[in-house]
C-alpha cells in the first residue's frame, strides 16, 4: 500500500480509498461478507460515496483483520463486564504510532516541545485503551521527567501544576474528571492556592459515562474556560475502531488529518448522504486502519462544516436507524 501520509490532494486521497477498499475487500473477510451481503459489486465502486461503511458494532462479534498479517496487540473499548466489548486487533504498531505524532504534530505542536499529564481514571483503571497507549506514547516522546497520569489525586496534580510556570503543558482528560478536578480546585478541601499556568493547554477526550450529569459540547467547553481560566480548551475525537485522531481548536469544530475523513449519512438511509450542515450518522475512512478496515459506519450523530471540519452532537438512538445494524454470519 501507498504512504497514507503522502496525501496532498482531494485526488489523492480518493486513489488511496478506492485502493484501499479493494485490498479490504480481498483480505478482510468480515468486510467482504458485508460488502457481498449488500450485493454492491467492488468493480462498480468509483467514488468515495459508493463505498460501504461498516457498522462498528462488527468490531464486537468478528475479528475485523487482515488475512495477511498476524497482531497480538489489541485495543477494547470501555463498558461493564456484562457488555460484549469491541476489539480492534491491530498489526502495525509503528502505522499507529506515526498517525498519533503526525496528528498531534499538524493540530497542536510537536509532542517533544511538551509537559504531558493525564487525568484518565476510568482509562486507566482498565485494560487494552488505545487512548493510554497514545498518551504514553506522546510522553514517551516527550520525555520530560513531569510527564504523568493523576487518578482521583487532585492535591497532587494541582501542587504539580503550580511549579509548571514557563512551561507547555498538556493535560489529557475525561470530561468528567476534568470536572471533578474543578470541583476540587474551587473547594475549601483544596489547601494549594487556585492560579493556572498561562501555557496550559486542556484537551478533553469526552466521556461523561454517567459519572456527570449530561451536558451538551458546547457548555462543556463554557465550563472548563471559565474554570482553567483558558480559552486553550482543546478536544479530541477518536475510538477503539481507529488509528487516527481528529482535534479541535475550539467551537466544537473539528479537523481531520489528510488520512482521515469524515462523511454524514442519513440515519434512515445508510447508503445515502447527507449535506453539509446537516445532521446525521457519521461515517470516518480512516486510511491508517489498513489491516483491519478503514471505512466505519459509527453511532455517533455529527454534521459537516466548511473547509472539511465537523461536529460531533451526540449518539444515535438505535430504535431511530434503519438497516445500520446488519449482523453478517
Amino acid at each position: 500500500m501507498e504512504n497514507i501520509f503522502n496525501i496532498r490532494t482531494e485526488q489523492d486521497f480518493l486513489k488511496a480509498s478506492l485502493k484501499t477498499f479493494r485490498y479490504q475487500y480481498e483480505n478482510v473477510e468480515v468486510y467482504r461478507k458485508f460488502v457481498d451481503y449488500l450485493r454492491i459489486n467492488p468493480d462498480e465502486v468509483d467514488e468515495i460515496a459508493k463505498i460501504p461503511f461498516l457498522p462498528i458494532e462488527m468490531f464486537k462479534n468478528h475479528q475485523v483483520l487482515d488475512k495477511k498479517v498476524s497482531a497480538d496487540l489489541f485495543f477494547q473499548s470501555s463498558g461493564t463486564t456484562q457488555m460484549n466489548l469491541s476489539k480492534h486487533f491491530i498489526a502495525n504498531e509503528n502505522l499507529y504510532r506515526e498517525s498519533i505524532y503526525k496528528s498531534f504534530e499538524e493540530f497542536i505542536g510537536r509532542p517533544e516541545d511538551f509537559i504531558f499529564l493525564g487525568l484518565l481514571p476510568s482509562y486507566l483503571e482498565r485494560q487494552n485503551s488505545s487512548l493510554i497507549y497514545m498518551v504514553d506514547y506522546l510522553m514517551n516522546v516527550s520525555a520530560q521527567p513531569e510527564n504523568g497520569y493523576f487518578l482521583y489525586n487532585h492535591s497532587d496534580l494541582l501542587e504539580l501544576l503550580n511549579t509548571l510556570e514557563g512551561k507547555k503543558v498538556i493535560l489529557f482528560g475525561v470530561s468528567f474528571a476534568l470536572l471533578d478536578f474543578l470541583d476540587y480546585c474551587h473547594s475549601e478541601e483544596s489547601s494549594v492556592p487556585l492560579n493556572f499556568l498561562k501555557n496550559l493547554i486542556v484537551i478533553e477526550t469526552g466521556g461523561m459515562k454517567g459519572r456527570k450529569e449530561e451536558m451538551t459540547k458546547d457548555e462543556l467547553l463554557v465550563i472548563l474556560q471559565e474554570g482553567f481560566q483558558t480559552d486553550r480548551i482543546f478536544s479530541e475525537y477518536s475510538m477503539t475502531e481507529l488509528l487516527s485522531q481528529a482535534y479541535s481548536l475550539g467551537n466544537n469544530e473539528y479537523e481531520c488529518p489528510k488520512w482521515m475523513r469524515i462523511l454524514v449519512r442519513n440515519a434512515e438511509d445508510p447508503l445515502s448522504y447527507e449535506k453539509e450542515g446537516r445532521t446525521g450518522a457519521v461515517n470516518i475512512i480512516d486510511l491508517a486502519n489498513i489491516h483491519s478496515c478503514s471505512f466505519i459506519a459509527t453511532q455517533d450523530l455529527g454534521k459537516t462544516l466548511p473547509g472539511s471540519r465537523f461536529q460531533i452532537l451526540g449518539r444515535i438512538d438505535h430504535s431511530d436507524i434503519r438497516g445500520c445494524s446488519l449482523l453478517v454470519s
